[in-house]
């Protein structure tokens, strides 16, 4: 049993989470990396889509360095790789995801990434597992219907606003990217790439958030299940009407 056992029951209950949520880890050094218990190492180069899904698809433990990329984009959005100025330049997805210079380097420019130099590697573990020492983010891959209410969740106090990127191709960095440089909550809309090579599901949206925020997400969502709004969320009917479920749902009785 682990920290996050408790936790993560409490999560599946709640939402009946059918990808396994995992955690993400940055090291300054691969021998770091690699004392972690039954790590798995890639023997070709990978997307990092497919590392993670390694994890939350398989339950594998699975760590990285740079060179495991199959190209820079990929590193650059971890900080594995340097965010040189033709990388910025984004001159590959010229004619293929943009139909100008101008737009593939507006792109490039809008991506959040950990900044080059501070980590030499990466690795991506079930959260319950327990192998990752000190995960900075977790992964949770849920419908809209189920990501609403961790959301929810997330806002039940100290509510705030919570405003999302959506970059396009490389969506990577409005996930881990974006939590991993700045430790707030980051929904995104899993791109091509996630989809085609990660085999992201076409119904999943995935968030990022370190632990201590998905543990503010879990207990916010009892005190709304408590109140009676819970997944799932039962159609009520469209020609009904709604005075009686609007009052159970918006007016305290």
């Amino acid at each position: 049993m682990t920290e996050y056992t408790t936790l993560l029951a409490d999560l599946n209950a709640l939402l009946r989470i059918k990808t396994t949520v995992i955690g993400m880890q940055l090291f300054e050094t691969v021998a770091e990396m690699e004392a972690i218990p039954r790590i798995r190492r890639p023997k070709t180069v990978h997307t990092t889509d497919q590392i993670v899904s390694m994890a939350s698809r398989m339950g594998w433990t699975v760590g990285i360095t740079g060179a495991d990329l199959v190209g820079q984009q990929c590193g650059a959005v971890i900080g594995l790789a340097p965010q040189d100025e033709d990388w910025k330049k984004g001159e590959r997805y010229v004619g293929v995801w943009h139909g100008d210079a101008e737009s593939a380097a507006g792109r490039q420019e809008a991506l959040t990434c950990v900044p080059y130099g501070k980590y030499a590697a990466m690795a991506v573990s079930p959260l319950e597992s327990g192998r990752l020492p000190a995960p900075k983010i977790c992964l949770v891959y849920a419908t809209p219907g189920q990501m609403i209410i961790l959301i929810n969740g997330l806002q039940y106090r100290n509510y705030r606003k919570m405003e999302w990127s959506v970059v396009g191709e490389t969506a990577c960095a409005d996930s881990w990217g974006k939590a991993l440089a700045t430790g707030e909550p980051s929904l995104s809309l899993p791109c091509f790439a996630e989809r085609r090579y990660g085999g992201v599901p076409d119904e999943e949206m995935l968030m990022a958030l370190s632990p201590a925020d998905l543990a503010v997400a879990v207990e916010g969502m009892k005190a709304l299940a408590k109140n009676g709004l819970r997944y799932p969320i039962p159609p009520y009917g469209i020609q009904m009407d709604p005075s009686l479920g609007m009052g159970g749902s918006y007016k305290k009785t």
